[in-house]
């Protein structure tokens, strides 16, 4: 028998790998057990809040660890290179995945975000914790916060859409024509702050 860590941890693996293929009405209990070889009733044990807690906890998780991903490619290359950068590591989790893995976050909050108060506090606050890297590494580049804030979002909302879209045509085509456009708007952002500190 695998210790209670472990268990937990198997039990929370799975149920994201689950929730970020076919989405949180379709995964049951008993399926996230099976996948995570755990013994019938062990979930409640380590989770007493259920399924409900298991989307809570599974959206932190890959928050964080989207943000790890995000802010290491942001952290090697200028922000419209990095647009680049990071659409193409999504397109090529979406096709080692034949276009079943979307953005952990959006699976679930589509879902259960408005009928879950605790559900849609871990997805606001994952978005909001991608949205801070980013624009964070805008300001580095010499854009303002207020901005910054904003294209910040822009582009976490453009990369979200082409993601739907590349999972729904099965085609990563969306995702690069967004990284396109937005390397160009980031491009246009940074000279002109650039102008305006030399004048």
């Amino acid at each position: 028998m695998a210790p209670r860590g472990q268990t937990r941890q198997q039990i929370l693996d799975a149920a994201q790998a689950l929730f970020q293929r076919q989405g949180y009405h379709a995964t049951g209990v008993n399926q996230i057990l099976s996948e995570a070889g755990a013994p019938k009733g062990t979930l409640y044990f380590h989770f007493p809040g259920g399924k409900e807690q298991l989307a809570v906890e599974t959206v932190t998780r890959a928050a964080v660890e989207w943000g790890q991903a995000i802010d290491a490619v942001l952290a090697q290359a200028d922000p419209a290179a990095a647009a680049h950068a990071i659409t193409d590591l999504l397109g090529t989790v979406l096709q080692q995945s034949g276009f079943r893995d979307g953005c952990p976050l959006a699976t679930v909050a589509l879902e259960i975000a408005a009928d879950s108060d605790q559900v849609q506090a871990a997805c606001s606050h994952g978005y909001q914790h991608w949205i801070t890297l980013i624009a964070a590494r805008l300001r580095e580049r010499g854009i303002p916060d207020a901005a910054a804030a904003e294209l910040a979002v822009f582009i976490l909302s453009t990369i979200e859409g082409a993601l739907l879209l590349a999972r729904v045509q099965r085609d990563t085509a969306p995702l690069r024509q967004a990284a396109t456009r937005l390397a160009a708007l980031i491009i246009q952002e940074i000279p002109a702050v650039t102008d305006e500190r030399t004048n």
